[in-house]
């Protein structure tokens, strides 16, 4: 855990930034995501494309501590396309679009991440295996370049980490720390029926509350005044697109909404009552994500009983942003 009360480094401590097009490609334990951007050199961002796909990398890790080949090789499958299209926005005039790549929970804790490393090398991709502090703050970072210098909490559920990360935009963290607990793992270690039990759901409960309890204590009596929790990431954004019925996904809807508790749970409702195959055929949710969907609902609700809000926003800012600007001051 870090807690750094003083925020210590300002945003006009780092260097300037280099006016460019830049790609960031985000290799999750669930998804594998990337953004083509330019990026200003006062650092405000212009996005051109933005790739997405579920290529559930993080399958089996919990219990084998492996990456699985066939996970691996459909991320490398994702990762061909996402070149594919990122040559596409290439002017033969100009250098080429710097690519940065970073995976995160579930290569951190498999065994063979070097051998996952080598596969993406063939595709040209020279992957960074990072750290959970370093996957709060660069999350952190691509939040508060769209929310000005709020004082925020920022929860980044993955499938197989949490990062609950704070403190005022345009410096460092004030606090941050990455739990272990993300909606595949929590999804593997305890939801097991279909629809899942309630006995299930109130140990998953029982333990996320257990392992985050300690940390939203010591934040709390950290001398800030946190205004707003912003959500990021699959799970997040799944509750704005279901609550809208969105048969096409808009980011331009789901980015600054703000969900209520009560909207929240009814989300939750909705896919807790009914087993994975109808759960999948419920408008506005990708129907990779049904597996591991209830899971992150449950994080996602205990974070906010943890931080004492009643509502969240979303934000479709986040660690691809976060992986541009850190890329334009390189």
């Amino acid at each position: 855990m870090t807690v750094n009360p003083a925020s210590a480094a300002s945003a006009s401590s780092r260097p300037p930034y280099r006016a460019g097009r830049y790609a960031a490609i985000d290799i999750g334990t669930v998804t594998c995501r990337m953004l083509v951007a330019d990026v200003s050199a006062d650092g405000s961002i212009c996005e051109l494309d933005r790739e997405y796909q579920i290529t559930n990398l993080g399958e089996g890790v919990d219990a084998s501590g492996v990456l699985l080949d066939a996970a691996m090789e459909r991320v490398a499958t994702a990762v061909r396309g996402f070149q594919s299209v990122r040559k596409g926005f290439e002017d033969p005039a100009r250098a080429p679009i710097k690519v940065t790549t970073m995976a995160t929970s579930a290569s951190r804790d498999a065994a063979n991440a070097a051998d996952f490393e080598r596969l993406l090398a063939k595709e040209g991709i020279a992957l960074s295996v990072i750290e959970g502090a370093k996957e709060a703050s660069l999350s952190f970072r691509g939040v508060t370049s769209d929310f000005g210098d709020e004082c925020l909490m920022v929860v980044d559920i993955g499938g197989g980490s949490t990062e609950i990360v704070g403190g005022f935009g345009g410096s460092e963290p004030a606090f941050a720390h990455s739990f272990n607990i993300g909606c595949r793992r929590v999804t593997e270690k305890f939801l097991h029926a279909d629809p899942p039990d309630s006995a299930e759901i109130a140990a998953a409960r029982a333990w996320i509350r257990a392992e985050m309890k300690p940390f939203f204590d010591e934040i709390a009596r950290l001398p800030m005044d946190v205004r707003r929790l912003v959500a990021v990431a699959g799970t997040a954004t799944t509750v704005v697109s279901v609550a809208e019925a969105m048969e096409r996904y808009d980011t331009k809807r789901v980015h600054r909404y703000v969900v209520t508790r009560p909207a929240l749970d009814e989300v939750y409702e909705r896919f807790v009552a009914v087993p994975q195959e109808q759960r999948a055929k419920i408008v506005g949710l990708d129907p990779g994500r049904a597996p591991v969907i209830v899971a992150g609902m449950v994080i996602l609700q205990e974070v906010l009983d943890l931080a004492g809000f009643d509502s969240f926003t979303v934000s479709e800012s986040d660690i691809l942003h976060g992986i541009v600007l850190e890329a334009a001051q390189q």
